[in-house]
């Protein structure tokens, strides 16, 4: 919280943390005020605008979004302050304005002062005599519960906290105080006090103002000696009948607290202190420290402290430590030569003769003990201001009892106290630090708390608190820095800088590692002596750590490369992150440690890994888990700086060593640790463990430990249905990595074979699983067959083909299982790239022309699953892994044996990555168009045999095919519709966009439709291309009838095309063979259907098909009449509403003569009614326009 005071843009930051860069960025940018002339217009027209709330709202809007600019720099307003404040006060000293033009003024001087704050604002007022009286008379108009008016009470007490300080004794202003009618009239010190006695009980801001009214009036000469004693009474008075566990009693207390606070704060000590102690009495006997108003209790904390400032002498502490040289250049100068010091002595000598001998009132401890208390409160403002409670008053206190508070301010840092305790005692250590009261004896004491407080973190329930305690001990580092001379530092340096490092890099709050960075960077200028400051700085700046990854994996390997704060760094890591509550911490630690495992081999392999091997089979699970990939990630880091340097793995480990690596899965699996929750961590961690080993070469060959690991595998495989959502991804993904390194280090032999036993064993074992009824067994046997190296896989290739064919297939029992299909395609294509191409070789070991059509056949078939559930297209997943692989398959068989791919597999191929370019998902729309284009401008060598190469080269030109946006349905669609006009691609692509113009996601539907409309024109008059497209367009329809996923959007792409004029060609031809064709589906599609939507969208294609000729219009008029005495009637009330909107726009399908009366059948008849009444009104419309009735079946006939 108070860190980033210090931030060099100097914004105010809240407790949740700093500001983003970007924001911070925008901040402080204004030079000056340029609105003025705007704003004296919108206050010259206040006359105009105050009659009208339209008007006078839009008014006060546009002023409040003006000043609103100058929030983060309202010194900018201050030349502005007086002619803006001249301006409206005019208004009200009017006596021909109105009130609501007065409270309209007093409304815009209250934005001003909220933007400048009152205390610049309120020396402004005009404060004459004169002011005085009238100030007073506009108290009587005012209504202290008008909740509409309280900015004008709200100025109107500031103004008169200003005007009641002219220098003149106020009885002087009381005349004669019997007035003519014999009554005796207030005097004017009555009439203020009375005021702001009233104002101090209401509930809105002015109770602020009146509590600064009461400050200085009470505080003037003539005033306290007549009234500050009658005053407190009634305040005390007041107190003590009121509770704080009402709302009214609240607020009069926040009323009374403000006012005494403020009073402790303005009056002279020699007049406050006779009533402090009774003051203090009253507030002990409130108890508001079990308030639950947080409000309540930073009062009770402030004015707790202003009594301890009145009980004791204002005088500045002698025995202060007063740091001797300011300059920022001399620091940064400063050498290890002696220190002048002689002056820091003489002053300790003046001080200690000058320290003058008085009674300290009883009464302080009773304060410091509060205060103390207040330091421990559960709100940060309360700590806040006790921490500048305690600075204050101990800067009064001689240097012994100062001693003592700093003494009782350390057990705040009890591990038995709570983190709003450590928090406090950081506030107050900085305070003291600040105003020099923390000597530099007591520093050796102080420093090993602030570390403590800088790694502060406890565990409640599933998450933390701590933030805001390590962000208040980086506030306590700023604050030395500025207070005490270098040399006072020095022993501590190394110890400050590497825990402000290990903060600002390895912290998990942003927030924390900026007031980290921030509090480093005021050391490094002002004391000049943190080791490779400048250089630790610029790579760990205020902007740098914002990112946590880039910290801890980057930033934090520069550091360390500095020897200072290399240790300090690991056994931070160590000690206090792979243990952390946050998995991804822990992740992230660890693999920290592989980064700067080279800046310290010895030190990892002597220390670090002989304390972590026994923690990686412990009793904490956080522990257990951040140790076991700490060890992984270290072994697998030493191997890789052994290669660099051509030696040895085993110069690094020791018999003990390996031993305990291998000892941890056996120790895990006999304690059972793998079941359960816990298990779901410890299973991907030993997974890793087993991986990293592998990869570093570990002399495990023939050990039984392999035969255990790979039963860790296997059984993490099995084990995934069992496990939670979340942790499966992970589990699967660690087993599959560990059992290709596994297989690749330990399962060849010197001849660079496998064990014939072990294969087909492992093999049929895995092959078998592939038909588990369970699918995320399949999902993760299905990767792991994709993982496994080369030499397993050969003379055994055609039987993992055939495996994996039945995970891919869509069989009725299994058509759930899209994840298991979907990772069957990944799996298909990492063998294949595995095994290799030989276009003569075996099938066996080969992809070759033997099962190269095998091949094909299985990833094209992910290209038409659809599958749905309630996740969703579950289906997409499917699509998407088959794009990939035929992409990665396609890409192998070009760079090998270019000739094995056909045309037939290169055509549908691109016709179906087409299809799924055209479709509706964003996502895999991209994913789609990114594979179409990579595969068309594939240079190493061209693929062959794309259809329409070149057009495809003109439609999408190589210099976009890197920025076209496939997410943005307006760059995406006006280039697929192109492909339309591409005989090869038209089937599919219309296929897609089928489901994209029928869609419901409305920027997908207006630019796909309004791309399709724009081709359509294009071909409108030529009949050839028409005729083709009508013709794709039907058998697109018959190929899908009664598939609703394609024939719902494209009844609804049909009526759009219709309404657009699409087949206009076609409409003067009486019975065109299109129009027969497509009424015919459009019968067979709907035919018995009880889909609402598809019956709607049926019911608009029929009354767009009715601008056909010939025949045709009868057909149509006799479908709709049917649909008028369809069994639900949203059916019948939709077609009654649809035709007449036909009848209205085709106004010649019918005689003039009957039309109306047809229209009027239409839209009188209640089609909600009972069926017999509603076929009489049908059939009455078809003896109008001579149409065959429609005959009722019965029941036998129908069937």
């Amino acid at each position: 919280m108070p860190v980033c005071e210090m931030n060099s843009d100097g914004a105010e930051q809240g407790e949740g943390g700093c500001q983003e860069p970007d924001v911070i960025a925008r901040g402080n940018i204004l030079e000056s005020f340029t609105e003025n002339e705007e704003i004296r217009g919108l206050i010259n027209n206040l006359r105009g605008v105050y009659g009208n709330l339209g008007t006078q709202e839009v008014a006060i809007e546009k002023f409040k979004v003006i000043m609103d600019k100058y929030q983060e720099q309202p010194h900018l307003l201050d030349p502005h302050l007086e002619w803006m404040m001249n301006l409206l006060l005019d208004i009200v000293r009017d006596n021909k304005s109105s009130s609501s033009l007065v409270h309209l003024a007093f409304k815009f001087l209250y934005i001003i002062t909220k933007v400048r704050g009152y205390k610049t604002f309120l020396r402004l007022f005009p404060h004459e005599v004169s002011d005085l009286q009238p100030v007073l008379d506009m108290f009587a108009d005012q209504k202290p519960n008008d909740y509409e008016t309280w900015e004008t009470r709200y100025m109107l007490l500031l103004w008169l906290s200003m005007t009641c300080l002219i220098p003149f004794d106020l009885a002087r202003f009381d005349g004669n105080i019997v007035s003519e009618e014999g009554h005796t009239r207030m005097p004017i010190m009555d009439r203020i006090l009375k005021v702001a006695k009233s104002y101090l009980v209401v509930s809105d801001k002015a109770r602020d103002a009146a509590a600064v009214l009461i400050s200085r009036f009470i505080t003037r000469p003539d005033v306290k000696q007549k009234r500050m004693a009658d005053f407190l009474d009634w305040t005390l008075s007041t107190l003590s009948k009121s509770s704080f566990q009402t709302m009214e009693g609240t607020i009069i207390m926040d009323g009374m607290l403000q006012a005494l606070a403020q009073l402790f704060k303005h009056g002279k000590r020699e007049d406050c202190l006779p009533y402090a102690s009774t003051v203090l009495e009253c507030l002990d006997n409130c108890k508001l420290s079990e308030s639950n108003q947080t409000l309540l209790r930073k009062l009770g904390v402030k004015l707790v402290q202003r009594l301890g400032l009145t009980f004791l002498k204002p005088k500045v502490a002698t025995w202060r430590y007063q740091r001797g040289c300011r300059s920022l250049a001399a620091n940064l100068q400063f050498s290890a030569q002696v220190p002048v010091v002689q002056n820091m002595v003489a002053a300790a000598a003046v001080a200690a003769a000058a320290e003058e001998e008085y009674d300290i009132p009883g009464e302080v401890e009773n304060v410091i003990e509060q205060l103390l208390v207040g330091l421990k409160d559960k709100d940060t403002i309360v700590r806040w201001s006790a921490a500048k409670g305690i600075g204050r008053i101990t800067g009064r206190l001689p240097k012994e009892l100062a001693d003592d508070v700093v003494g009782s301010l350390l057990y705040c840092f009890s591990f038995q106290e709570t983190d709003s305790s450590w928090h406090g005692g950081c506030l107050a250590l900085a305070e003291l630090g600040r105003r020099g009261l923390l000597l530099p004896s007591q520093i050796a004491d102080v420093v090993p708390v602030i570390l403590k407080a800088l790694t502060y973190d406890e565990k409640r329930g599933a998450c933390s608190v701590g933030s805001n305690v390590r962000d208040a001990a980086c506030y306590v580092c700023w604050a030395f820095a500025r207070a005490y001379d270098p040399l006072e530092l020095r022993p501590f340096v190394n110890q400050i800088s590497s825990a402000l490092v290990i903060a600002a890099v390895f912290d998990r709050d942003i927030n924390c590692r900026r007031a980290a960075s921030a509090a480093f960077q005021e050391n490094v200028g002002r004391q000049g002596t943190f080791p490779h400051g400048i250089d630790v700085l610029t790579a760990a700046d205020y902007f740098a750590v914002g990112n946590r990854v880039n910290c801890f994996l980057n930033i934090s390997v520069y550091i360390a490369s500095f020897p200072e704060y290399t240790q300090p760094m690991i056994d931070h890591l160590v000690n206090m992150k792979i243990n952390h509550w946050d998995s991804v911490i822990r992740e992230l630690s660890t693999k920290a440690l592989h980064n700067v495992t080279p800046q310290a081999p010895e030190y990892m392999t002597t220390v670090v890994l002989p304390r972590l091997i026994p923690l990686a089979v412990g009793t904490d699970l956080h522990t257990r888990h951040g140790a076991i990939l700490a060890c992984a990630e270290i072994t697998h880091a030493l191997y890789k700086l052994a290669a660099e340097n051509n030696r040895s793995i085993m110069n690094y480990f020791n018999e003990k060593s390996l031993e305990g690596l291998k000892q941890i899965h056996r120790e895990l699996c006999s304690r059972q640790l793998y079941r359960g929750l816990g298990g779901e961590l410890m299973r991907p961690a030993v997974c890793t463990l087993i991986e990293k080993l592998s990869l570093s070469k570990m002399p495990f060959r023939e050990d039984p430990i392999i035969g255990d690991w790979q039963w860790l595998i296997n059984d993490s495989l099995r084990s995934l249905p069992l496990v939670s959502t979340t942790a499966r991804q992970q589990i699967k993904e660690a087993a599959v990595s560990a059992l290709a390194a596994l297989c690749n280090e330990y399962y060849i032999n010197e001849q660079g074979e496998a064990n014939p036993a072990l294969q087909g064993e492992l093999l049929q074992l895995y092959i078998s699983e592939l038909q588990n009824p369970e699918e995320m067994i399949r999902c993760g046997f299905s990767l792991a067959v994709g993982a496994l190296p080369r030499f397993l896989l050969k003379g055994k290739l055609q039987q993992v083909l055939e495996g994996l064919k039945k995970v891919i297939c869509i069989s009725p029992k299994y058509v759930s299982f899209a994840e298991s299909r979907r990772d069957g395609l990944k799996a298909t294509a990492k063998v294949c790239q595995t095994v290799g191409v030989k276009g003569e070789g075996s099938q066996d070991e080969f992809v070759c022309k033997d099962n190269i059509i095998q091949i094909y056949r299985m990833l094209l078939s992910g290209m038409s699953d659809y599958t749905t559930d309630s996740r969703g297209d579950v289906g997409a997943w499917v699509r998407e892994a088959a794009m990939t692989s035929l992409m990665e398959v396609t890409l192998l068989l070009v760079q090998n044996e270019p000739e094995l791919l056909d045309v037939n597999i290169c055509k549908q191929m691109m016709c179906c990555i087409a299809q799924q370019s055209a479709e509706k998902i964003d996502r895999f729309r991209a994913h789609a168009g990114s594979m179409f284009l990579t595969l068309l401008y594939f240079d190493n060598p061209p693929i062959p045999h794309i259809p329409h190469r070149e057009e495809l080269e003109s439609i999408f030109p190589r210099s976009e095919a890197v920025t076209l946006n496939w997410n943005a349905p307006s760059q995406a669609f006006p280039r697929i519709t192109q492909l339309l006009g591409l005989p090869a691609y038209r089937y599919h692509v219309l296929l897609g966009l089928t489901v994209s113009v029928g869609g419901l996601t409305e920027t997908t539907v207006r630019y796909s439709a309004q791309s399709l409309f724009d081709y359509m024109k294009t071909i409108q008059n030529d009949l050839g291309s028409m005729n083709n497209f009508c013709e794709t367009l039907l058998r697109v329809f018959e190929d899908n009838l009664l598939n609703d996923r394609v024939s719902v959007p494209l009844l609804k792409m049909l009526d759009q095309m219709l309404a657009n004029g699409c087949f206009e060609i076609f409409t003067t031809e009486e019975n065109h063979p299109f129009s027969l064709k497509l009424l015919a589906l459009c019968k067979e599609e709907i035919k018995k259907s009880k889909d609402i939507q598809k019956l709607r969208s049926s019911i608009a294609v029929f009354c767009g098909m009715i601008q056909f000729e010939g025949d045709m219009r009868k057909k149509v008029l006799f479908q709709l009449f049917l649909l008028l005495c369809h069994p639900f009637p949203v059916i019948r009330k939709t077609t009654a509403s649809q035709a007449y909107e036909m009848f209205i726009t085709y106004s010649d399908i019918v005689e003039s003569d009957i039309l109306d009366e047809v229209m009027t059948v239409l839209s009188d008849t209640n089609w909600d009614a009972e069926l017999p009444l509603v076929r009489e009104k049908r059939n009455h419309l078809c003896d109008l326009m001579k149409l065959q009735k429609p005959q009722l079946l019965s029941k036998s006939a129908a069937l």
